[in-house]
């Protein structure tokens, strides 16, 4: 199949006088711009800017767009971060001006309807979270794990202790050790055993009156939930530690069990994941968290608190941690998970950790005789197979099949990950998919590891752009394409 050709870059298809509009002669008189500007603020020359009309840019741009995966276009199987459609009708009721076209800095007197929602929200995701105190702050999901450890370690320095490690299973979320590094703590990992769970053994030895957090994903990040966490939690407990809760895989058990219930004394929220947010593509996020009530006090300021008069936002809190964030969070993406969370109601919200199990299992079931899942034959939303023996057999690598899946239309699954499955291929199909997505995707990954090698090593064949060498692209940018370049 020939390759694609790049698309030209907006200042190689300029032309000297192009113009998307054009404007009457000036019927006043003309002043030189540099009388009118204080000195220094003209530049010497005018920016080089290119010249196009209004159809090149805007078929530049849809053009552009079709070569993108998207969700809304494509399966997005990709474990460990939950990749599940979006349903438009949140974008259009956050869209509505009654939400879009408020201001951070109105009167509180005029936004008690946008402060009611999310006091609501607060609300919602303390019920979800079984934990009692909520902050809508913190910006995405690896910023609600750090600003868990500021409030943690604000805690302890409260209490006067000092407690300087953080323990974190070798299944946890890879993001865990940096929040807690940047939060002020030394991290130490904790092994899992051969059936995927935590090694008791290994976090006994682990546990003193150092340890300030476990950090713990449930479900892990092969698909299992941990069956003795309630254990867990009493040994952390035991030394004076806390339990934080990952929320990444929240999918898997919204609605069907609570983090707080099974010990975990914070946890954060993926709006994105967990709520359908829009996910990805350098916009807002957001990573609410909830706290047990001995550390609500120390939650970053403001929250949404209501009074006799009505809502409003709550600044007066002398043990918090300060703001980690611009007023309250991105609003925005918090409507958008209001507006899901109202939309499915309690009963809906189990029913959606449900299907997505199922279907996890139900993919699990039609590839587990040609791709081996190491650790058990049950999943929760994701599983993690595993191309070792296809790499020794037959020289395909993990990365050989997630390439040859985008010549399908699938975006691929994430690979490599966990660092405890070689070769690993992470499928998590989520609850928006359908059985015959689901048969398809399975059916491609049978056909794609019956090809030659050779075939797979060179994939993907259909895309603009087809195996480039990673490793360089990182350290050498190209930002340009060059005529006469190879694709």
């Amino acid at each position: 199949m020939p390759k694609t050709q790049p698309t030209a870059l907006l200042f190689e298809m300029s032309k000297l006088g192009c113009r998307a509009s054009q404007w009457p002669a000036c019927d006043v008189p003309e002043q030189p711009l540099g009388d009118l500007l204080p000195a220094g603020a003209m530049a010497d020359a005018p920016a080089p800017l290119p010249e196009l009309s209004e159809p090149d840019v805007v078929r530049h741009f849809i053009n552009l767009s079709t070569k993108n995966m998207s969700v809304d276009a494509n399966f997005y199987p990709l474990g460990s971060c939950t990749m599940k459609y979006n349903p438009k009708r949140n974008e259009r009721l956050t869209s509505l001006p009654g939400m879009a076209d408020l201001h951070p800095y109105q009167p509180e007197s005029t936004v008690q309807g946008m402060l009611a929602l999310l006091y609501e929200c607060q609300r919602d995701l303390a019920e979800i979270a079984g934990l009692p105190a909520v902050s809508l702050q913190p910006a995405a999901g690896a910023h609600g794990e750090m600003t868990s450890m500021l409030v943690a370690a604000a805690y302890f320095r409260d209490r006067h202790e000092r407690r300087t490690k953080v323990l974190i299973p070798d299944s946890a979320h890879g993001t865990n050790p940096a929040s807690a590094a940047m939060a002020g703590f030394q991290t130490q990992s904790v092994r899992s055993t051969l059936d995927g769970f935590v090694d008791l053994d290994d976090l006994a030895s682990k546990l003193n009156d150092e340890t300030a957090v476990l950090m713990i994903t449930n479900p892990n990040t092969l698909g299992r939930f941990e069956p003795r966490i309630g254990q867990i939690a009493r040994q952390v407990h035991d030394v004076g530690g806390l339990v934080y809760a990952d929320g990444a895989n929240m999918n898997a058990i919204l609605g069907v069990v609570r983090p707080g219930d099974f010990g975990a004394d914070l946890m954060h929220f993926n709006p994105h994941k967990t709520f359908s947010g829009p996910h990805g593509g350098g916009g807002p996020g957001a990573g609410p968290i909830a706290v047990a009530e001995p550390l609500a006090p120390f939650l970053p300021t403001p929250v949404v608190v209501r009074t006799d008069r009505g809502y409003r936002l709550d600044y007066d809190r002398p043990k918090s941690i300060g703001q980690v964030r611009d007023f309250v969070g991105s609003v925005g993406v918090l409507v958008r998970m209001y507006c899901y969370l109202r939309t499915h109601g309690p009963k809906q919200l189990r029913r959606v950790a449900e299907d997505a199990v199922l279907n996890a299992n139900y993919v699990l079931s039609q590839v587990k005789d040609f791709l081996p899942v190491p650790h058990g034959d049950g999943a929760m939303h994701e599983f993690v197979a595993s191309a070792e023996t296809l790499k020794t057999s037959k020289g395909i690598s993990a990365m050989d099949v997630a390439k040859r899946l985008l010549d399908y239309g699938f975006h691929a699954p994430t690979v490599y990950f966990p660092l405890i499955v070689h070769e690993a291929i992470m499928i998590e199909p989520t609850e928006t998919e359908s059985k015959t997505t689901l048969d398809q995707f399975a059916a491609a990954l049978r056909e794609i590891v019956d090809e030659p090698a050779e075939r797979l090593h060179d994939a993907p064949h259909s895309t603009p752009i087809c195996r480039p060498d990673e490793v360089a692209a990182a350290r050498h940018p190209v930002l340009r394409w060059q005529a006469g370049a190879k694709p």
